[in-house]
């Protein structure tokens, strides 16, 4: 696990880890042991308890956001986020308040959460996420797994920019199945070295090499080929994004993949 490059003010903070059988699941819609993972996609595969081995972080459990802060900012924004009643950490549409990071960065991860949406909503979880003077936004650096309600969104109309997708680079493949808007779907990323895979509902629907002469192709072919540090970090913070609408997150976990 790094430091964050980002640290000026920060305190101390409690990490709260799990160990193995999926014990940091707390929603209905996730598995209370390995036994329905593959299905739900809380775990991760078709082996789930063999992903399921080692410690999990739980980075957000519904009480506190003690690991998260604002992009390049010592503390939590004081506006636009907060945690609502049941237990999610809410955007809220048109409040403000930036993306927020985790305060500590990853090389490699899985990374796991619930989202939901309100009608023609867009966000995104952005990872190797770098912080300095000349990056004015997440998304200079981090690879974006796009959030989005498809039906009511431009973006949605085009499938290198509809939810789950590496945004504007890599589509999904056919085995894409969201949840209909207001309701919950269960995502993951997992970062192994250069290997990088998207997870919805229980499918793989992206799969690529960081650094790869694919990649790196696409890139000079799209809207970040002037960003020299753009998927090029190979470790940095995981950001969810403020694009202004309404969005919900829940059970946010991260473990660490050693190399």
């Amino acid at each position: 696990m790094r430091m964050p490059r980002w640290t000026m003010g920060l305190g101390l903070f409690a990490l709260t880890t799990v160990g193995t059988g999926c014990a940091w699941q707390t929603s209905n819609s996730c598995c209370g042991s390995c036994g329905n993972c593959a299905e739900t996609g809380c775990c991760g595969s078709e082996d789930c308890c063999g992903d399921c081995e080692g410690e999990w972080t739980v980075l957000f459990d519904g009480t506190n956001t003690d690991h998260w802060r604002g992009f390049r900012r010592d503390g939590f924004p004081d506006q636009g986020w907060e945690i609502t009643e049941d237990g999610a950490l809410h955007k809220i549409a048109g409040a403000g308040g930036g993306d927020i990071i985790t305060v500590e960065t990853y090389d490699s991860f899985e990374f796991a959460w619930e989202w939901k949406v309100a009608q023609g909503a867009n966000s995104g979880v952005m990872y190797h996420v770098a912080e300095a003077d000349d990056l004015p936004a997440t998304y200079f650096t981090g690879p974006e797994y796009q959030i989005l309600e498809d039906a009511n969104h431009g973006d949605g109309q085009n499938e290198l920019t509809s939810s789950a997708a590496l945004y504007a680079l890599i589509a999904c493949n056919d085995k894409k199945k969201l949840a209909p808007v207001g309701e919950w779907n269960t995502s993951r990323i997992l970062v192994e070295g250069n290997h990088v895979e998207h997870w919805l509902n229980g499918e793989k629907v992206v799969e690529y090499e960081l650094e790869s002469e694919e990649l790196l192709a696409l890139i000079a072919n799209s809207k970040f080929k002037d960003w020299p540090r753009f998927a090029r970090e190979g470790q940095g913070h995981i950001a969810l994004q403020d694009h202004g609408d309404d969005v919900w997150f829940r059970n946010i976990r991260i473990r660490e993949i050693a190399e």
